[in-house]
């Protein structure tokens, strides 16, 4: 909107390709990552759960996005049209042919600054006050942040005629950061407005349930819970047959201690079960059993 709005007043975009790259990689790339990498809360366990019929683009997120929409666009039209005034510029012109202007560096500046302060405000969007809570249990989000404000730094100081950026005064530096931190204070007025003034028919993304949907949806529900109690019986077998298996090994060891408490004369360690398995894998085997004197063979040299 801002480069159609000066394109028509001064036949010229007030951003040009590469400060709109930056402007596209700040508020998409770097700030899905900061925001995507926040650590869940125990806030969320209060939050009640959403349906699926519910839009996808709450009355919520229109507030938060209309609310901010109007300011930036109210400070970039100023800047725009009064950022001589405001800035102590020589001339009002952001855009030259050979070499990049103030005007312009100011434009592109303060709507840097306003997206990185709001990024701090889109941690908490569903109306919590305190935006910092928690914020520096995600280094992701404060990694992001500082590099995002050292690369603007070196941009408007060093970018010269490749970012089409010219370096900018101490006080025009305050100017600029002080509107993008104006975002802040914007926020919690934003947060105070309720979202009952957003008509329930702006919401997108909602779209209720069919019969047919309904009936697929409920049998779906019917065969996963089959599945889970089958799980569940299958599960109860194999715990119930472990419980008899170790049943049935104590009572056979107990068996096995009379025994030998009964007959104390045989002094075998081994237990009875034990050597009667034994015995039968050798008779399996074609040998005779321990217990039976095996008979010596004669010597080929006694023949």
């Amino acid at each position: 909107m801002l480069c159609f709005i000066g394109s028509c007043a001064h036949g010229a975009s007030p951003l040009r390709a590469v400060p709109m790259l930056w402007v596209n990689l700040i508020m998409d790339t770097f700030a899905s990552l900061a925001l995507a990498t926040e650590p869940p809360t125990s806030d969320l366990l209060n939050r009640k759960p959403y349906g699926r019929t519910k839009p996808l683009i709450s009355r919520t997120m229109l507030k938060n996005i209309i609310g901010h929409a109007i300011y930036q666009m109210i400070v970039m039209l100023i800047i725009l049209f009064y950022g001589d005034k405001l800035f102590n510029l020589d001339k009002a012109s952001y855009e030259e042919k050979d070499n990049p202007t103030k005007h312009g560096t100011i434009l592109f500046n303060t709507f840097v600054w306003m997206q990185i302060f709001n990024e701090i405000n889109s941690r908490k969007c569903h109306g919590e006050r305190n935006v910092f809570k928690g914020i520096f249990d995600n280094y992701i989000f404060v990694g992001v942040i500082l590099g995002t404000t050292c690369a603007q730094i070196i941009l408007i100081e060093f970018g010269g005629y490749a970012f089409s950026t010219k370096g900018l005064s101490w006080d025009q530096w305050l100017i600029c950061v002080a509107i993008g931190a104006f975002e802040l204070i914007w926020g919690q007025i934003v947060a105070t407005v309720p979202k009952s003034v957003i008509p329930t028919g702006m919401r997108l993304g909602s779209q209720p349930f069919t019969q047919e949907e309904a009936t697929q949806a409920r049998m779906l529900w019917m065969r996963s819970l089959k599945r889970v109690q089958h799980q569940i019986r299958v599960a109860n077998a194999f715990k119930r047959a472990g419980h008899e298996r170790h049943r049935r090994l104590s009572l056979l060891a107990e068996a096995s201690s009379n025994s030998f408490k009964s007959n104390p004369s045989d002094a075998s360690p081994a237990h009875w079960w034990t050597k009667k398995s034994s015995e039968s894998d050798i008779k399996l085997k074609g040998m005779k059993p321990a217990t039976q004197p095996l008979l010596e063979e004669e010597d080929d040299t006694n023949v």
